[in-house]
């Protein structure tokens, strides 16, 4: 039996997941909850952690997998921990890294239905780096991935999305938008000229960039300075 708390908290990370693929951070967890500090936030997940319902993945800041969900919630909202299944890619720009090896499934169509999408450079999650480069190459991201609109993918080079379930060397699946909703992660263009990943926020008349990473500061620019580029939707990651 779980608590309303970890009941709410457990839906909270369950549906975000299913939407963006990212577990959220422990101040969404803390905000959504409506608590006063993040040692309740801790206190929750260990709760549901020894429950059985989640687990901490290893040698991953913070990131959150669902295992299970409570008997009186639908089975149609059980977790999906297969939704991504797509190619992945080296650090490096215009390098494929060797997929491992499967056995064939018999009536296994994904890879007939994976839709390609470009791979247009790097992108920094830390101080800002170039501005995003031409496109490089494609990879194959699963259709559900893709709702609608233009997409293109990004290598993450830095630390600072961290808390945000974004690592160095991920590959982050941005639909092109030049808008975003407070709170949203984005890809944002500084003075024409340094691409950087970051959390969209607004104060007053100026642009906020939140890392998600406390040894990062909040960037405040004017609202000329930054343009979005556009938002994240999903991500993937090389093991």
């Amino acid at each position: 039996m779980l608590t309303r708390k970890q009941h709410e908290l457990l839906l909270f990370i369950h549906e975000r997941l299913k939407e963006t693929g990212i577990p959220p951070s422990f101040d969404e967890m803390k905000e959504a909850l409506d608590l006063a500090s993040k040692s309740g936030i801790h206190r929750l997940i260990t709760a549901l952690e020894e429950r059985g319902f989640i687990r901490r993945l290893p040698n991953r800041a913070r990131a959150l997998e669902v295992l299970r969900l409570p008997d009186s919630i639908a089975p149609g909202l059980a977790p999906q921990r297969a939704r991504f299944s797509p190619s992945v890619i080296e650090g490096s720009l215009g390098r494929r890294a060797p997929e491992p090896a499967r056995a064939p499934m018999a009536g296994n169509d994904d890879a007939a239905s994976a839709v390609s999408i470009p791979v247009m450079g790097r992108i920094a999650a830390g101080v800002p780096i170039d501005a995003i480069q031409h496109r490089t190459h494609s990879i194959s991201v699963p259709p559900e991935m893709i709702m609608g609109g233009e997409h293109y993918a990004l290598e993450v080079k830095g630390d600072s999305m961290i808390e945000a379930g974004i690592f160095d060397g991920d590959t982050v699946i941005i639909r092109n938008a030049n808008t975003a909703n407070p709170g949203e992660i984005v890809v944002a263009l500084v003075d024409d000229e340094e691409a950087t990943l970051k959390r969209f926020r607004r104060k007053g008349a100026s642009i906020a960039l939140e890392a998600a990473n406390p040894a990062y500061e909040t960037r405040i620019f004017g609202p000329d300075r930054v343009k979005v580029q556009g938002r994240l939707v999903g991500l993937i990651r090389r093991y």
